[in-house]
């Protein structure tokens, strides 16, 4: 936990120590922020626009019988995002004076849910945003919602078309051309170019072609494999000079107009991007010294999205900010060109996570808080020898020399010196777990032992508190004391790459910012599995922290956590663990007298995620129907509790897969 100036710590909690505690300001600006009551705002369109109340739009979605978990999306972030990437570009152009332009692509492998990517396209239609495909079904999604939604020529975006592809997939791409399209298909492979070659002699078309290239600059972070001589996709040097040669003798080098490099996603170091960038200007002219048409510059992804606010080079952050990634793009590319005498490209990228991470936020409802085994210590202090002849003990019973030399240890324990209690309390503690297996410590001293261990550990925990800094063999003590609270949602389900990938996301009560927290918790989902747990939680510092600074939940009221951040890849990878399904989505629009749900997408209900796994529901019911028939006949049920059975198993199929509020 962040330690705040002593004069802080004297005055009343507001809510601005809750946004330094959670580094709101340091990854939600301009999008996120508290307000003097307590609650999270979210500003759609930055800075400069409206807000809205979160726990308000929470509690009003609650009033319309939408159930928690629930996504709420925001389609004025995602403009705004597009707007700030344009933005920062035409300010890098007019910077360094490079004489071209910048075309953005969204990377349908981010995040396909259709009215997102709706959204997008027509955000990015002032722009000219266009769309990448790495599929056969993300191309025909792109050729269909690039038509439907598109200017009626066709021409205001380009469809970029990587991943490996077949006949098929190189066919509907280039007569996509056709229909006044502008279709890149990048080579990945040199198959691929042949058959390109092939169909569009076949098609009687010039195909528009890029390729891309296998870069040995080295990545970083998770996806540092994406390139490299091992990585998955690409054209090493020899296979690039082949292509040429290739296009050459078929009379078509003039088809290759863009080359096309992908280093990674969430590249948290600028340095690796500016070698990468350094390394692809050499090749994009080298390339058209050999003679190729080429009039694009593809840098792919890997712009990050800073999740903790600490602005390092760790995976949840980044060491810069969107102007100076578009600036040294541009300043790398315009030196390379201007050194070799070439043109000018124009630059494209492929950031789906900058553009779409931020625009959704997971709202869950905490159900319960489990504790460590302790006790308070003025019930410890009542404990005392005559505690043996209670009711509830045997009079020959007497205490263990080890509860009294623990309990000696409780009662001694003081700032000077913690690390030797500490160390006395799990002495004593692992010597009566012995001493009981082999039958020389009764069960009630056991646990006299272990509330006192709990009892040790919570003291020296407290005193920690106070001093400037932990010694490291205790500074697992607030994680090993912290509470775990049972929050409605699957960790596999809403928010994979945390056990996946290990990926942080900030996560705060969107409601009572204006008082101090007072636990430290880890988080655990619904699921049957020990992965289904959320224990590292961001933090400005760069490092993580483990555990998450909450309120102790008040009786008959909600208590409601935001996960934030989560707009990008999480829904797609999202699993079925346990058959918990999609969650309930609302799309909100801000307007000048409040907001507007756009969409209202209803989570599955266990009817639909069972039908995924080849279940009919008319068919489990008949089959549980046969069973309570059989059971009254043997009276082993009630007619009325068969009934009521059956009512509540028909309920259960109808309704959401999460648990009711």
């Amino acid at each position: 936990m962040p330690a705040l100036p002593a004069d802080r710590k004297r005055v009343a909690w507001t809510s601005a120590d809750s946004e330094e505690l959670y580094g709101l300001p340091a990854w939600g600006a301009p999008y996120f922020s508290a307000d003097a009551g307590g609650h999270v705002l979210v500003s759609p369109q930055g800075g400069g626009g409206a807000s809205l109340d979160l726990y308000d739009l929470v509690t009003s979605l609650r009033q319309r019988d939408v159930e928690l978990p629930l996504l709420l999306r925001f389609p004025d972030i995602l403009a705004d995002r597009i707007g700030q990437l344009y933005s920062c570009f035409e300010r890098a152009i007019a910077r360094y004076g490079y004489d071209g332009s910048y075309r953005g692509v969204y990377p349908l492998k981010c995040n396909q849910q259709r009215h997102l990517v709706e959204a997008i396209v027509a955000a990015g239609r002032p722009y000219c945003l266009g769309l990448e495909a790495g599929s056969k079904p993300e191309l025909a999604l792109a050729l269909a919602v690039l038509e439907a939604h598109g200017d009626p020529s066709g021409t205001d975006g380009l469809l970029i078309c990587n991943g490996y592809k077949d006949r098929d997939y190189i066919a509907m791409a280039l007569l996509a051309s056709r229909l006044g399209q502008t279709p890149v298909v990048v080579v990945e492979q040199l198959e691929e170019l042949a058959i390109a070659l092939e169909l569009s002699h076949e098609f009687n078309l010039e195909p528009l072609l890029g390729v891309r290239a296998k870069l040995s600059a080295a990545g970083s972070g998770r996806w540092s494999a994406s390139t490299g001589d091992r990585a998955k996709f690409g054209l090493s040097a020899p296979q690039l000079l082949a292509a040429v040669e290739q296009l050459r003798a078929s009379g078509q080098l003039q088809c290759l107009q863009l080359l096309h490099f992908h280093i990674g996603s969430q590249i948290a170091a600028i340095g690796t991007i500016k070698a990468a960038i350094r390394e692809a200007a050499q090749l994009y002219v080298a390339l058209v010294q050999l003679g190729a048409n080429l009039h694009y510059l593809d840098v792919g992804g890997g712009l990050a999205v800073d999740y903790d606010g600490s602005k390092t080079h760790s995976d949840a952050s980044k060491n810069y900010s969107l102007q100076n990634y578009a600036n040294d793009i541009a300043a790398e590319v315009k030196e390379a060109c201007d050194r070799a005498g070439v043109a000018l490209p124009t630059l494209i990228s492929e950031s789906g996570r900058a553009i779409a991470a931020h625009h959704a936020v997971l709202i869950a409802n905490v159900l319960g808080i489990n504790t460590p085994p302790e006790l308070q210590p003025s019930a410890e202090i009542a404990l005392s020898r005559s505690d043996s002849s209670s009711s509830d003990s045997s009079p020959a019973e007497s205490e263990h020399a080890l509860v009294r030399e623990l309990r000696d240890t409780y009662a001694a324990i003081a700032p000077d010196n913690l690390q030797e209690s500490y160390h006395d309390a799990v002495q004593f503690k692992d010597e009566a777990a012995s001493l009981f297996d082999f039958g020389y410590l009764s069960l009630r001293d056991r646990a006299r032992v272990e509330r006192l261990y709990w009892a040790c550990c919570r003291q020296i925990r407290d005193c920690l508190r106070t001093l400037p800094s932990v010694p490291d063999d205790l500074s697992h003590l607030e994680a090993t004391l912290a509470a775990t609270y049972y929050v409605n949602l699957s960790v596999f389900r809403s928010l994979p790459d945390s056990w996946a990938l290990q990926q942080l996301f900030p996560i705060l009560p969107i409601h009572r910012l204006d008082t101090e927290p007072s636990e430290r918790a880890t988080l655990a989902d619904l699921t049957c599995d020990s992965d289904g747990r959320l224990d590292r939680f961001p933090s400005t510092s760069g490092h993580s922290k483990p555990f998450l600074e909450l309120h102790p939940p008040v009786a008959g009221e909600p208590y409601y956590l935001g996960v934030f951040l989560v707009g990008a890849y999480q829904e797609i990878l999202g699993s079925a663990h346990n058959l918990f399904g999609d969650a309930n989505v609302a799309h909100v629009r801000v307007r000048p007298d409040g907001y507007q749900i756009e969409h209202l997408i209803r989570g599955d209900t266990a009817t639909e995620i069972l039908a995924r796994v080849h279940y009919d529901a008319e068919d489990l019911v008949e089959a549980l129907r046969r069973r309570t028939e059989c059971a009254i006949a043997s009276q082993q049920i009630a007619l009325p509790d068969a009934q009521r059975l059956l009512r509540t198993y028909e309920r259960g199929l109808r309704n959401y897969t999460y648990l009711e509020q």
